[in-house]
């Protein structure tokens, strides 16, 4: 299989959250992996925490950490499920709380150290093809300008393929995934977007944003200026833009998406119908946030969901069989 940035397979799966936060940490599962397998989906999206294997030392690595790490790279390569290495918290940068005491798009003592981990899982991963292994470089960047983020990036995408010139490498888009970085264009990437618009729908009472409507949202939504936003909606302003960055050679991915449990089931799967065809029909792959949680297809707790017991797990099968056909 030829994977490179301007040649990206179709790849569709999920975030896997083990390492997702540093105080809150777990091994990944192999059964995970090996569900997926069985369902049909070929690629784990992994949101990490540099924190998980480091200390005040930013470049003091627990290797202890890293091979827990190494065992769901080889699940991935076992169960044939493409591995995304992700960092959700890198050196300067996340949007967690607590914020990072320094900053990334500033600071070259952290850029510096930035690179530096990449580089370091490049010389770790050398030898392991591009089609079982990608580096997704830092999650969803804001609160600094497209050029300066495209800086960092296009340094650490050299320190990376200065050691395996053919590790395929994603960015994710601007704003908080939603925008194309065109000033990446002639870097040797590929570009990540999100699927989480309309906000209030897919994040309504989400705890941790301020969004809760009067009423449960529907889908169509319409927003209280009366503007409607439907599937034509969102492929204006959501996949035109993606559309014309892909023009350019560059291969484009959705790295998360989803809808949180507070929204009625039925809304949630007409919304995700629509997102997942529109992406279908423009050749997009897509990793669902999340595998297991309030996001995802099993224990999400859905208040409005006759679950099917799955190895002990609540397994949301609608929306399962939804996913399988997209």
């Amino acid at each position: 299989m030829d994977v490179n940035a301007s040649s990206l397979p179709r790849w569709r799966g999920f975030n896997l959250q083990a390492k997702f936060m540093a105080d809150d940490e777990e091994r990944f599962r192999e059964e995970d992996f090996e569900w997926m397998a069985e369902w049909g989906f070929d690629f784990a999206r992994l949101p990490m925490d540099y924190r998980c294997w480091t200390g005040d030392d930013w470049l003091d690595f627990d290797e202890d950490a890293l091979e827990e790490i190494d065992e769901a790279v080889e699940y991935g390569r076992k169960h044939g499920v493409h591995v995304n290495l992700n960092f959700h918290r890198g050196p300067g940068f996340t949007v967690a709380d607590p914020p990072e005491e320094t900053d990334l798009w500033t600071d070259a003592e952290t850029q510096a150290a930035f690179a530096e981990h990449w580089r370091r899982f490049a010389e770790r991963y050398e030898g392991i093809p591009s089609e079982e292994l990608s580096f997704d470089l830092i999650n969803e960047p804001a609160e600094t300008s497209h050029g300066a983020y495209a800086e960092v990036v296009r340094d650490t995408v050299a320190a990376i393929h200065a050691v395996d010139p053919d590790r395929l490498v994603v960015a994710d888009g601007m704003r908080y995934g939603r925008e194309p970085v065109f000033e990446l264009a002639d870097v040797d990437c590929v570009q990540s977007t999100r699927g989480y618009d309309p906000f209030p729908l897919t994040h309504h009472e989400a705890e941790w944003t301020d969004v809760a409507l009067d009423e449960p949202p529907t889908w169509p939504y319409v927003d209280d200026a009366g503007k409607v936003h439907d599937r034509e909606w969102l492929r204006a302003t959501r996949i035109a833009q993606w559309e014309r960055l892909e023009s350019t050679g560059v291969g484009v991915h959705v790295g998360e998406w989803g809808v949180y449990n507070h929204t009625p089931h039925d809304v949630t799967l007409a919304w995700m119908e629509d997102a997942l065809s529109l992406w279908q029909e423009v050749g997009w792959g897509w990793a669902l946030w999340n595998f297991r949680g309030p996001f995802g297809i099993l224990d999400s707790e859905r208040t409005d969901v006759d679950y099917e017991d799955w190895h002990g797990h609540d397994l949301d099968r609608e929306m399962l069989e939804l996913l399988q056909e997209y």
